[in-house]
């Protein structure tokens, strides 16, 4: 027996491999990929960006606000669904987290490399939407690419927070129970989440103008508006970093606490 064999594999490379296999898997898959995570996004394009305008029924100025909210809606809806629906499904009648349990690594580990799979597939669904987007609306005014870093540092967190809920949710909730998360927890998030109309709109419903704080994509569609079109009314950009922060640890400690219940059961 040599002496490599007898050395423990280093948790980072095992980390690694995991993760370019999901990410060769959704790179094979990336069409079917697309379709589920940009259609929604890109049809309310169509119709409230364009088909609308056209008509007179909306301001052409309306697509400097939606096109920010509609950027986080494809990275919320991606993020979420790429941990999500592969955890049901993996816990499930597949039973493929078996064999990843028994990789060489701590079970924390398998748990992390799904949220950040989760993440760079938000990132692609993102950039993919964006100039999807800007091509059928037209030319959009306010829109702006001087805040990159703060761009950057929003996709990461409201990917990171997405994907983290995406883990918690994949693994609370039963693959039989899947139209119930999205008919009762998607849903609402999308309706109530600013990414149709800003936060400060809602001054004119002082009592939803708080109720919608706690919805997570309040903060990634308010966080883009500050970034793609800055112009736009939209909370103060501390408050929405600190909050996409807090809603990031609390989802990954949730995920991984139910992470590690349904492994161990």
């Amino acid at each position: 027996m040599s002496a490599d064999s007898l050395n423990p594999v280093a948790p980072s490379r095992v980390f690694v491999a995991i993760l370019l296999r999901d990410l060769t898997v959704a790179r094979r898959e990336l069409p079917y990929f697309l379709v589920r995570t940009a259609l929604q996004p890109i049809l309310f394009v169509i119709v409230f960006g364009f088909l609308l305008p056209k008509m007179g029924m909306i301001p052409p100025g309306y697509s400097t606000t939606m096109l920010p909210g509609v950027v986080a809606l494809s990275l919320t809806l991606s993020a979420i669904q790429s941990v999500a629906l592969p955890m049901m499904q993996d816990f499930g009648f597949t039973k493929e987290i078996e064999d990843r349990l028994l990789s060489p690594v701590p079970t924390t580990f398998i748990a992390i490399e799904k949220v950040v799979a989760g993440l760079l597939q938000g990132i692609v669904a993102a950039l993919f939407v964006l100039p999807v987007a800007r091509l059928i609306m037209g030319p959009i005014p306010g829109l702006s690419f001087h805040n990159l870093p703060l761009l950057l540092v929003v996709t990461a967190l409201g990917g990171a927070a997405f994907s983290a809920g995406g883990l918690y949710l994949g693994t609370g909730i039963a693959p039989q129970q899947i139209g119930l998360m999205f008919s009762v927890i998607v849903a609402p998030m999308i309706m109530f989440g600013c990414t149709y109309y800003p936060w400060a709109g809602l001054s004119h419903v002082p009592v939803m103008k708080w109720l919608v704080l706690i919805n997570p994509l309040v903060y990634v569609s308010e966080g883009m508006r500050a970034a793609l079109t800055p112009a736009v009314p939209h909370m103060p950009v501390p408050l929405i970093l600190g909050a996409l922060v807090i809603l990031t640890a609390l989802f990954m400690f949730l995920g991984l606490k139910a992470f590690d219940k349904r492994a161990m059961s």
